[in-house]
């Protein structure tokens, strides 16, 4: 299944790298840790790195209760355009106009809204948790009232999307190839390093699997 193509979300150049289709963007979306939402405030253009959580047809954002965006959303929805970009590789060309990136970039366009059903915002934060490390949720303490008070949750539903990536080795000029630069791609990936403990931490804590075991 896809999405379908809006005005905003339809391209005006490089077409052949734009796709619709909702398992693609599912994918990138839930392989992201951060984010960019752009909204304006008070006629100021703002953009943020947020956590993002992605259930079902929905994207979650959270923040501060007093954050400016989560203010003017709770007046009918704050229109946003939210970002994700993943960097798989740089693309080295024999000439330095034709050097690229492979990547994968969503966009999502619509009106975010603040989540009120105390349910829902509770559910919202367990998958932001989930979201950046998969089995967090069940190894933290949940929040208390007051911290739940103090945190907004948005609800964007995943409508307007779109999804543009590329692969590939460079795409060099004719007339360069037998030139004496080296051209390729060098591959890029997220890495987890070992964990560091708090150094708070009470002794005889171990850490858990979900840690250790962390990938994207």
């Amino acid at each position: 299944m896809e999405y379908a193509p809006s005005p905003r979300t339809a391209p005006t150049r490089s077409r052949e790298r734009v796709s619709y289709d909702r398992a693609a963007v599912h994918a990138v979306l839930d392989e992201a840790v951060v984010c960019h939402v752009g909204f304006v405030v008070d006629g100021r253009p703002v953009v943020l790195p947020q956590l993002h959580a992605r259930v079902d047809e929905t994207l979650y954002l959270h923040g501060s209760t007093g954050a400016r965006a989560l203010l003017a959303a709770r007046d009918g929805g704050l229109d946003v355009c939210v970002t994700v970009t993943l960097v798989d590789g740089l693309v080295l060309a024999r000439s330095a106009f034709h050097h690229s990136v492979n990547y994968r970039s969503v966009v999502v366009h619509g009106t975010a809204e603040v989540v009120t059903d105390p349910a829902e915002q509770t559910a919202a934060l367990d998958a932001l948790v989930h979201a950046v490390v998969p089995g967090r949720t069940a190894g933290t303490r949940a929040p208390d009232r007051r911290e739940l008070a103090a945190t907004t949750v948005l609800r964007l539903p995943l409508a307007e999307v779109s999804l543009k990536a590329r692969s590939g080795p460079p795409n060099d000029d004719a007339e360069d190839l037998d030139g004496p630069h080296w051209a390729g791609v060098l591959p890029l990936s997220t890495v987890p390093g070992p964990p560091v403990p708090a150094p708070d931490l009470a002794a005889g804590i171990e850490t858990p699997a979900h840690v250790t075991d962390w990938t994207r």
